[in-house]
This record gives structure tokens, sequence and C-alpha cells, in this order.
């Protein structure tokens, strides 16, 4: 208890300047890209470990809820995974729009949400429990959900060559979650906010080792074509705050305030890696820039829009 009493103060300092701490975690990486290639390689494990600590967090029963609540979750998921992929390749096409801008913003929007959804939803003050539950939904069902779009679209392949990434992805993180929530049950069904603060800080740091480890093609590539770099860069902050934005927005209009957070974060952060594997190189090797400038918004979204998601926070009927 004592060592727990003595690391509680330091780890609720981190999680009060969370998003400083990822800024930091983000400068590192871009830094110092041998320390982001070391870290690189276990990126799937330390992305576990964030879901298992957003499960103990969080508890089993609010992250499931009602029934209603899965029902929603599955419907907003096909509204994100089906509907806005759909509706950006009709858009695309009915302005002749083509190029490896192009085919990132299908691609992102197609796929799934990352797995660290629950985590950037903590950071920005807003309730993690309707995040977990889009994640795990959205990661089961996307084998499914790809497939109208793959047809629709004819350049992405065989929609069938995404199942098994999807359900290795859907498998770890259905294992991180029940490690969390059995921990929660049988170690602190009942948490002090003490605790509740020193498990966001625990968060924060892992998901700060997080973003070094991605960050190492960033770190490769500005030094070869800094300007190139640039204005991806702004295409990629483009693509993630606008849907973010209007997600956000959307539910909080919508009779869905209390999950806006979640909803507006799932819709900017999309995982690229798990259609990446399923992707042919030709498709792939032209989009790679904007995937790695794309994990510039993905984690300074505690910093840049936290303001916003708290905005959206405080006009939630009480």
């Amino acid at each position: 208890m004592r060592g727990e009493a003595t690391l509680a103060a330091p780890l609720a300092a981190v999680a009060r300047h969370g998003r400083a701490v990822l800024v930091v975690g983000l400068l590192a990486g871009i830094v110092s890209p041998s320390l982001a290639g070391a870290i690189r390689p276990h990126i799937g494990l330390l992305i576990a470990v964030l879901l298992a600590i957003a499960a103990f967090r969080i508890g089993a029963r609010p992250a499931w809820g009602a029934l209603s609540a899965m029902a929603s979750t599955l419907a907003l998921v096909a509204v994100l995974q089906i509907a806005v992929p759909l509706a950006v390749l009709a858009v695309e096409r009915g302005f002749g729009l083509a190029g490896p801008l192009a085919m990132a913003l299908l691609i992102m929007t197609t796929t799934a949400p990352i797995a660290g959804t629950p985590n950037l939803t903590i950071l920005v003050g807003g309730d993690p429990a309707p995040a977990l539950r889009i994640v795990v939904v959205a990661t089961a069902v996307l084998p499914l959900t790809v497939v109208p779009v793959f047809l629709a679209s004819g350049d992405l392949g065989d929609p069938a060559a995404v199942a098994p990434a999807a359900l290795r992805l859907a498998g770890l993180i259905g294992l991180a979650a029940a490690v969390g929530f059995l921990a929660r049950a049988r170690l602190s069904p009942d948490l002090s906010p003490a605790r509740t603060a020193a498990i966001d800080g625990l968060s924060t740091l892992v998901f700060a080792i997080v973003v070094i480890g991605v960050m190492e093609a960033i770190a490769v590539e500005i030094r070869r074509d800094p300007e190139l770099v640039a204005l991806t860069t702004l295409a990629a902050f483009a693509a993630n705050f606008g849907f973010q934005l209007l997600g956000a927005t959307l539910a909080a209009r919508t009779g869905a305030a209390r999950a806006a957070a979640a909803i507006g974060i799932a819709s900017g952060n999309r995982n690229f890696i798990l259609l990446m594997t399923a992707l042919p190189d030709t498709i792939i090797d032209p989009i790679m820039l904007f995937v790695g400038c794309y994990q510039l918004p993905m984690y300074l979204t505690p910093l840049l829009l936290g303001g916003f998601y708290r905005r959206i926070a405080s006009d939630r009927p009480r």
C-alpha cells in the first residue's frame, strides 16, 4: 500500500499534464528515429496494455451498458464504416478526384477506429465507456463492413483479405479487455478518485511511449523532403480533425451528447494498419507518407481539440 501511495501522486501529476506528455512523446520520436525504431516493434503489446488499463478503469458493466447501447453502437459503426466511406467515394468520383490523398481518405474512413480511442477520450475529459464499445464492435465487424465499400470501389481488392488482420486485432482487443475487466473485479471493484487519477497517469505514460514509436516514418521522411511532409501533414490534419469535429457535433445535436467525445475521436482517428495488411503494395506505398503524418493530428487531439470537447461536454443537458 505504501508503494502504491508513493506512485499515486506522480502518476496523478502525469494525468493532469497528459496533453503535454503526449507532445513530449511526439517530439522525442521525431528527434530520435533510433529511439522510435527501438519502440516500434513493441507497439502491438503496448496497445494491448493500453486497452487493459482502459478496461480496468471503466469496468465491465459500464463498458457494455444496456442492450440498447450495443444496438446503437452497431448502428453508429455501420454509419462510420459503410455510409461515410461510400459518401466519400461518391464525392471523389463526382468531382473526378484521384491519387494518393483520395485513396488515403477512402481507406481511412473504411477502417475501424484506433485501439487507443478510449485513452484519447479520457485525455479530452470524455466518457471512455462508449469509446471502448465502439472499438470492440467496429473491429469485430470490419470483415463485414468492408464488403460494400470494396465492391463499390473496385480498386481495393478482395474484401475477404481483411478478415485475418481484423480477427487477430479483435482477439487481441477482446483478451486485453477481459484481463482489464477481471483485474478490476478482483482487485478494485470501486475506484477512488485518487486511484482513478493514478490509472489515468499510467495510461498517459504508456500512450506517450506508443507515440514515440509511431513517429519513426516522419522522423526519417522529414529529413528527406520537409516541404512534402508539411503539405501532407496539412492534409492529414484537415481529414482527421474535420471528421472529428463533424462526428462530435452531430452526436451532440442528435441526442448522443454523453458519447460525443468518443464518437468524434472514433470518427477521425482510424486504424490504417488493419487494411494496409490486406491491400497491395501498389495502393499502400503511395499513401505511406500520409499514414505517417496522420499520426500527428491523432496524438495532438487532446492538446488541440481538448477545448472543443470540453465545450461539447459543458453544453450537454444536466
